[in-house]
């Protein structure tokens, strides 16, 4: 790819929203997770006897089904994630080659 091209597709309004968007959802779905995660670790260095509480008469304490709910979490935060870049991020990235598909060498 020529510089050209790439500094036409920079310029690209199309380009510049589908980063912008991008960038902000990916920042927003990280610092999510990543507030889950620490905000647990933080408990078990902190608190532990809150995550240390039994369930019911077993011998599973209330740790578990928090983390279990943490991986689940994280994986649907992935799925968010992928919905987008397969619907609105997918027409954009289009749009913009539809645009420079002239000085692409395909």
């Amino acid at each position: 790819m020529n510089d050209e091209l790439v500094a036409k597709i920079k310029a690209n309004p199309n380009y510049q929203e589908l980063v912008k968007k991008r960038r902000s959802l990916a920042l927003k779905l990280s610092i999510f997770v990543l507030a889950l995660f620490y905000a647990f670790i933080l408990t078990i260095a902190f608190n532990p006897a809150i995550l240390g509480t039994k369930t019911g008469d077993g011998v599973m304490t209330i740790a578990f089904p928090i983390a279990a709910a943490i991986i689940i979490i994280s994986f649907f935060t992935t799925l968010i994630y992928v919905k987008k870049a397969n619907g609105e991020f997918e027409e954009l990235t289009e749009r913009v080659k539809e645009e420079v598909k002239d000085e692409l060498d395909v």
